[in-house]
This record gives structure tokens, sequence and C-alpha cells, in this order.
């Protein structure tokens, strides 16, 4: 088939990979001038264990197998990254009762590698915590997310497939058993092919909705939870990453690693109605309060405002976590088409699970 993938986010990329080694033609439509500019440049750089997550729901099945998928891509790519480790950790009993759930979901998901700790244990490990219990995770790692996404293009291009940058997909038109689909950019063009993936991250809402008889009921909302991270100065106090239990619409504001050993915290969850990123140093105080529930040695004057994400998520506040939207010719009705929504967390882990089974709806 001839395929067009929109978007060369992390996700995007790995199904333009995946379809491109099946022999496909493949073509990636990328607004900006490169790849991961998007929702894949503003994340944790975090590769999950997958046990937050309904057992059999698209998020668990893809964060567990792509965590294996994932580890071994990078081996065999040289893309840094390190297993680690995390600890969530409690520091009172309801989030004792919420970390003991967790630690039970991860078990019927098949997550390796878990521990349940008591306080003395986990501190034992980590002498700047103080918790109450903690579920310890040896598979979860950190990555470099760059690295990883010139990887896939990499694979992408082996395999003879492209990248087209500054091209803004218009509309996208019914033609017979394929698609019509008009690009934008300094050299606006239409091109006819098989089949399309929407992988358009923030925007595959506002695509899908141009999608020629793609009924207009199917395309969920788009709720936008914004993460801010602040940085840490001086040297990090733990070698793990720590999580405390999670919150409404996030996993809490937590320590995170990267590769150069630098210690930073985030993201929480703020909840608006546009896109902004800048970071807003108002909100300085209540990270100082989130963290020294589990850190309490944090330094005044310690955090520095250092950037944010945006998650695409289909619940807003107070609503349960709606699981990865795949939405493909069985569904809908129309071939060669896929529709992903709400991949946020953990959609980088899931890259190569996602990928594959993207493919498997458009050779089926």
């Amino acid at each position: 088939m001839d395929v067009l993938v929109i978007g060369a986010g992390v996700v995007g990329l790995a199904c333009a990979r995946a379809l491109a080694q099946r022999g496909h033609d493949v073509i990636v439509a990328e607004k900006t001038g490169g790849i991961g500019n998007g929702v894949s440049s503003r994340n944790s750089e975090v590769i999950h264990g997958g046990m937050y997550y309904p057992a059999d729901s698209f998020r668990a099945r893809h964060c567990v197998n792509g965590r294996r998928l994932l580890y071994a891509f990078c081996e065999s790519h040289g893309v840094p990254h390190r297993k680690c480790g995390k600890l969530i950790v409690a520091t009172d009993d309801l989030e004792q009762a919420k970390i003991e759930g967790i630690y039970e979901q991860g078990v019927a998901n098949g997550v390796e590698g878990l521990s349940f700790l008591t306080g003395a244990e986990a501190a034992a490990l980590e002498p700047n915590l103080t918790c109450t219990g903690a579920v310890l995770s040896r598979e979860t790692g950190i990555i470099d997310s760059h690295a990883l996404m010139l990887a896939l293009q990499g694979d992408l291009e082996a395999a003879g497939g492209m990248i087209a940058f500054q091209a803004t997909v218009e509309r996208i038109a019914r033609n017979g058993t394929g698609w019509n689909v008009a690009v934008g950019g300094a050299q606006p063009t239409e091109i006819a092919v098989d089949a399309v993936v929407n992988a358009a991250g923030l925007g595959a809402q506002a695509l899908a909705r141009t999608t020629e008889a793609y009924a207009p009921e199917r395309v969920p909302p788009l709720v936008l939870a914004k993460g801010n991270y602040f940085g840490c100065l001086g040297r990090p106090a733990f070698s793990r990453l720590i999580y405390p239990a999670p919150v409404d619409g996030g996993l809490g504001t937590h320590v995170t690693l990267d590769l150069a050993g630098r210690m930073r915290f985030g993201p929480d969850v703020e909840w608006i109605d546009r896109e902004i990123y800048e970071v807003d140093p108002e909100r300085t105080e209540a990270f100082y309060a989130a963290i020294r529930r589990y850190w309490p040695g944090l330094p005044d004057g310690a955090l520095v405002p250092d950037y944010a994400g945006i998650r695409p998520k289909l619940t807003g506040p107070g609503e349960k976590a709606a699981d990865f939207m795949i939405d493909g010719p069985a569904e809908h009705g129309l071939a060669g088409l896929v529709q992903l929504f709400g991949i946020e967390s953990p959609g980088l882990t899931s890259c190569l699970s996602l990928a594959e089974e993207v493919a498997d709806r458009l050779d089926a």
C-alpha cells in the first residue's frame, strides 16, 4: 500500500517504521521542520513499567509489551537509556491503600520486577526518602527520547520511507477505496494514498474532523492537561525515580532523572483551555509542598522553573482516565484509515507495540 502517516512524533515515527518494514510505501507528513517537536519533545523520558492501568486496556497491554520491545530496540540501536528503577511511595494511610492497589494491578498486568517495601526498606535504598511504604518497580527506566526518534527515523528511511517537513495536512477525502490528502505549506499539493494513519497528537481531533465520511460523533473531546516541570539545583538526592501516589489526571509530582544525572520534578496537572507552555513561577510553592511530603530535606530555593508539556487527554478533571483510542476500519467501516486519539502517557513506552497494532489493522 501507499500509506501516509500524519505526525512525526514518537508514535507516528514508530507506525511509519513498522509499515515500511512490512513493505509498504510510506510518507510521513509533519507540519513542523523536524521530528518530535510536539508532545514527544516535552515528556519525562521515562520507560514505564505498566502497573497503573486497568487490565486488558490498551494502555496496560501496550505499555508492558512496548516496554519489552523498547529495551530490546535501545540495545540493538544504541539508544541511550538506563534501567534505574522506580519507587512509588506512600506517606499516609490513604496513599498506602493506593499503592497497594497499584502493586496488585501491576501483578495482574504481568509487570515483572515488582516488590512491596516497608518504609524502612525503601529508606534503606534511598536514604533521603521519607515514606510509610513503597512499591519498587525494577523495570522502570529513562531514555533519550530524541535519540529514540532519530533511530526510528533511520529505520524508516532504510526501509524506503520518507518524511515531508513543513507539510500540514488540511483535509482528507475519500477516493474510491483510497484517500486524497490535501497538504499545505510552501508548495501545496494533493496526494492519493491507499491508507492514512492519524498520529497528530494534539491535532488529531481537528484532523479527524476534516476527514470526509468519518462520522463527526466518533471524534472524542480533546482535554488539555498541562504538566509543569521544575529543575532542582544541586546534586541529585536519589538514584531511582520517586513517584508519589497518583492524583487526579496524573501520576503525581515525581522525581525524574535524566541520563546526564540531572534531577527534576514534575509534571503536575494544570487543566487549561489553550496551548501554553510557559511555567508559572507561582506554582513553585505547590511543588515544594508536594515534594516535601516524601523528601522533607528539599532545601529552600532549590527549585527553578524548567519546561512544560501538554497531555492530549480525552477526559477532564474528576472523570475516570480514558484509555488510548485506536479507531480503525473494523470500528468505523472505512478501509485504510486509523485514527489515534488520547495517546498520552505511557505513549512513548508503548510506541513500538502501538505501531504493530496499527500496522496489523491496516494489513487485516
